[in-house]
């Protein structure tokens, strides 16, 4: 069995005088039989006997030496963790002695930071408990002066917070309540589907429900990083759906008949102009009738385009429009029409428009359903494309065109799934937008196209929330840049952290860089999103052995520029930091002589751990990792930037041992890594 701790002293000592004293006994018995056995002078006699004794000799002095210098030490090392362990507060320690001696610095390290963080637990649990308060007034006062009605529910759909608005909002129902669940109080059969395919990183989702005699508009979203809470807002649709079809489709609806008036007086003056011609009329009557027709027919003409416009505008202002992203949209749709199957598919490149989530997929699938109906098989692409003036929101199918006056049909058909049963053409309307079908070019396919309002706007939502590093008040206290860069403390240094990935590792026989990435630490920060990550164009073919290890092929870096270019760029990109990498002289060697300066000090974490551990093995950066016990994502390693985000964790390892040796300042540092060079080859990482 193992034993868990040291033997206890007693055993251990009388062990050793046990072995010892029969060594000595055997020492003796042997050198008598010895004596008797051979016919030895008197000088040769006392060689003989301190032979024998020898043995037992050299056995109770390496125990001697081993309890003095280890055991004793360890026993006293295991007596000051006992105390620390029962009396944290406890402030007189014993140093280790004997061969335990060079842990002095770590242990008064740990014991510091004990103190340290006991001091801050204490202190953080007071001010925790009066910022918890704070946090409670703040918050109860921000929900009773929002006015968008909020509610937040938990993995179990269980009530976990509402702001008054909601309260007023929902006012006499019975389902608004802390603990009442969700379908209390909005009918979960409209929201099951959606809550199920919620994503995890936050992107809304919008929704019309029925509550009440009313329509709601609920935006439903899952709170990013958390047990699965789901956040909701609502407000009531029923009046701005109320407005759109009457009053701005009113309006709409005249615009018709005054463009075909235009065109009639336009028709008119024409005619006009041909019969003076035809009948030789130089008089001034027809001609004074033609002008007039003319003017009217531009005054016409001008009001026309200006109340197209402004509808147009009121239109596109309309609060219920706002900026889709297009792959988000035929998601949506899809888990509309049918989850379980996925009958659309996206192409083409993802783009940004404006518009009413809920209406165009009630509107998409009434169509979906009329087409099902009228062409064999019920599989599309979603396609998106781009004009000057409009986004194509097109459905692609393989077929034939619907006809025109099919078409015409279905979008007279009522959606009964939104507020007041508006027809598609309605819900086209409140677009400004229209709705016809065309063969592709190809002749196997059709599709039918919406005309929509674009955004400006060309970046992809993203998939997750910023790491919060766009600020950082600790800055305020590092020193001045103009301290001198050899007195600056280390943990204020700005850091470049960088790596190469490289062709081979016989940098002076030609092979170079294909991959330099690198990452920066700020105020003892590393910060996540602040990179330089580029391949570089070898010129050359890169080896099987290369990319076996760091994955990268001839087609990665065909396109990439110079490593001139590169460099340039890269050191624009340090600026006044401090250069650290592991195992520095490769990297520095592999960039150097490139035409591009890196005269700042460079740090290296392999010299700065063979230098605190210098009777360890094992310093290559693999071992370092395990022994520090840092935890990497997968896939990290053998990627430029990837080992410089590692150098850069195993860095802030590094840093509180050596602020335990006293090693505070950046001149100190570099003389203490310069100590531990020698002349081991530099490409071995």
């Amino acid at each position: 069995m193992t034993p868990k701790a040291l033997p206890k002293r007693q055993r251990l000592v009388g062990a050793w005088l046990l072995l010892s004293g029969l060594s000595l006994l055997g020492g003796a018995l042997f050198a008598a039989w010895l004596e008797s056995q051979l016919n030895v002078h008197s000088g040769y006699r006392l060689i003989l006997w301190a032979g024998c004794f020898s043995g037992g000799i050299t056995l109770f002095l390496v125990g001697l030496l081993l309890e003095r210098l280890l055991f004793t030490p360890l026993r006293s090392l295991q007596a000051q963790l006992a105390r620390l362990a029962a009396n944290p507060d406890i402030e007189d320690t014993w140093p280790p002695q004997g061969w335990l001696k060079g842990l002095a610095p770590d242990l008064r390290r740990v014991q510091e930071n004990w103190h340290s963080d006991r001091h801050s637990l204490h202190k953080a649990r007071a001010e925790g408990a009066q910022s918890a308060t704070r946090i409670r007034k703040a918050l109860e006062a921000l929900l009773q002066v929002l006015e968008t009605p909020l509610l937040l529910y938990d993995k179990h759909r269980r009530l976990m917070l509402f702001n008054q608005a909601a309260e007023r909002f929902f006012v006499n129902t019975q389902g608004l309540g802390l603990g009442k669940r969700l379908e209390a109080l909005l009918p979960l059969a409209s929201l099951q589907q959606l809550l199920e395919q919620l994503p995890a990183n936050g992107t809304p989702r919008e929704l019309l429900v029925p509550c009440d005699q009313r329509w709601l508009k609920v935006i439903i979203r899952r709170v990013p990083e958390s047990q699965g809470e789901t956040l909701i807002t609502c407000s009531d649709a029923t009046a701005a759906w109320a407005s759109e079809r009457g009053e701005r489709a009113d309006l709409a609806r005249m615009l018709t008949p005054l463009r075909q008036h235009t065109a009639s007086l336009v028709t008119a003056t024409d005619a006009l102009s041909q019969l003076r011609q035809s009948a030789h009329e130089s008089g001034s009557l027809a001609q004074r009738l033609e002008q007039v027709v003319r003017e009217e027919s531009s005054a016409l003409g001008e009001t026309v385009t200006n109340v197209s416009e402004l509808v147009e505008a009121m239109q596109q202002q309309g609060e219920r429009l706002t900026s889709i992203w297009s792959n988000d949209f035929w998601q949506m749709l899809d888990d509309y029409l049918d989850p379980a199957h996925r009958l659309i598919t996206p192409i083409g490149m993802p783009v940004w428009f404006k518009g009413d989530a809920p209406a165009l997929m009630a509107l998409f699938g009434s169509l979906v359903k009329h087409l099902s109906d009228y062409i064999t098989g019920s599989v599309f692409e979603g396609e998106v494309s781009l004009s000057p003036k409009h986004t194509y929101l097109d459905l692609v199918w393989k077929g034939k065109p619907i006809p025109e006056s099919e078409l015409t049909k279905w979008l007279m058909h009522p959606l009964n799934t939104l507020p007041l049963s508006p027809s598609a053409a309605d819900v086209l309307r409140q677009h400004s937008s229209d709705a016809w079908s065309t063969q592709d070019t190809d002749g196997q396919h059709a599709r039918l196209r919406l005309p929509l309002l674009g955004v400006a706007q060309n970046a992809a939502p993203r998939s997750a929330p910023p790491r919060p590093e766009f600020h950082d008040f600790g800055i305020a206290d590092l020193p001045s840049p103009d301290t001198t860069l050899a007195s600056c403390p280390l943990r204020s240094l700005e850091l470049v952290i960088f790596d190469t990935e490289t062709t081979g590792l016989e940098l002076r026989r030609g092979d170079t860089v294909i991959s330099l990435g690198a990452c920066r630490i700020v105020n003892g920060r590393l910060l996540a999103s602040d990179v330089f990550d580029h391949y570089v164009n070898p010129h050359k073919p890169i080896p099987a052995a290369s990319t076996a290890i760091h994955g990268i092929t001839d087609s990665d870096v065909n396109e990439a520029p110079r490593l001139e270019q590169v460099l340039t760029h890269f050191r624009d990109y340090i600026g006044e930091a401090v250069l650290l990498a592991h195992n520095a002289s490769f990297d520095m060697l592999a960039i150097s002589q490139k035409g591009v300066l890196f005269d700042m000090p460079v740090l290296d974490t392999l010299l700065i751990s063979r230098a605190l551990d210098e009777g360890l093995d094992g310093h290559d950066l693999d071992s370092l990792v395990k022994r520090y016990g840092l935890t990497l994502p997968p896939g990290l390693r053998h990627t430029a930037l990837g080992d410089a985000r590692v150098t850069g964790e195993l860095w802030l390892a590094l840093l509180p041992r050596l602020e335990a040796r006293g090693i505070t300042t950046l001149e100190q540092l570099l003389a203490l890594q310069a100590s531990a060079f020698d002349k081991e080859d530099a490409s071995a990482s």
